[in-house]
């Protein structure tokens, strides 16, 4: 038990966070790290500016990047083919689908939008309270503005909430996740989380634009391009790809 800041040394925080390493994963060490180092320069900026912050001699635990797939445009289409078109549920479900593919939008800001920030002409969605309570503009494509137009058809109601359950009232985020699991069970497709989508927006808008990192960071109202970088790992079929488009041997060489 430590009895002051003067006995929180190196060696101690390297002990605590060797004995963490033994229960947590390295992302879960690493969110204890941050928090040590937060309190630590909190400590030393607004109570002892002479106090040694330890921090400043210990390395940030490294965490391995993994390769995470995103889910593909055609499993979304074999979802989509899955739900009855020209229903209540279905139509909801087929615009949910699109939407979440195409704006990138977290789980939060797409069950907040209203029907009255969507402007039709334009296919342009307001964001109003993103992260950071930041406000920003996604758009929609020509098919998911379908979609969506299919959907809206069906409403009678006086909710403002652009998503909406069987009761009338706005889509939380339980049903949203239960509608991803159920949809993707039907069609054989594991859709584990409403976050795959916005990881498949990103992936795929920059293949399809390749250096529109800003324009891809601002659809995701990211601040920091760095943050990009979990979204935007290269998988091996990418670099099998740009392998094939870059080859010095196929592009230079005759081989008899």
């Amino acid at each position: 038990m430590l009895s002051s800041m003067n006995q929180l040394t190196p060696m101690v925080i390297r002990q605590y966070l060797s004995w963490l390493g033994q229960s947590h994963n390295p992302a879960g060490l690493h969110c204890f790290y941050r928090v040590v180092r937060t309190f630590c320069n909190w400590y030393k900026r607004e109570l002892d500016d002479d106090w040694k912050n330890p921090m400043d001699k210990i390395s940030s635990p490294k965490v391995p990047v993994e390769e995470i797939l995103p889910i593909k445009p055609d499993e979304i289409q074999a979802i989509i083919d899955h739900c009855p078109a020209k229903t209540y549920m279905g139509d909801r479900d087929i615009a949910i689908m699109c939407l979440l593919l195409d704006t990138g939008a977290r789980a939060e800001e797409f069950l907040n939008m209203n029907i009255a920030d969507y402007n039709v002409r334009d296919g342009d969605i307001l964001i109003r309270k993103g992260k950071g309570s930041k406000p920003r503009h996604v758009f929609v494509g020509l098919g998911s503005r379908k979609a969506l137009r299919n959907w809206l058809k069906h409403r009678k109601d006086t909710c403002d909430a652009m998503w909406i359950n069987n009761k009338g009232t706005r889509l939380e985020y339980g049903g949203l996740r239960g509608i991803i699991k159920r949809r993707g069970k039907n069609a054989n497709v594991k859709a584990s989380s409403i976050h795959d989508f916005r990881r498949s927006f990103a992936i795929n808008f920059l293949r399809a634009n390749p250096g529109e990192i800003m324009s891809l960071q601002k659809l995701m109202g990211h601040a920091d391009l760095q943050i990009l970088r979990r979204y935007l790992a290269q998988t091996t079929e990418d670099l099998k790809e740009a392998h094939m488009r870059g080859s010095p041997v196929d592009n230079f060489l005759h081989i008899r």
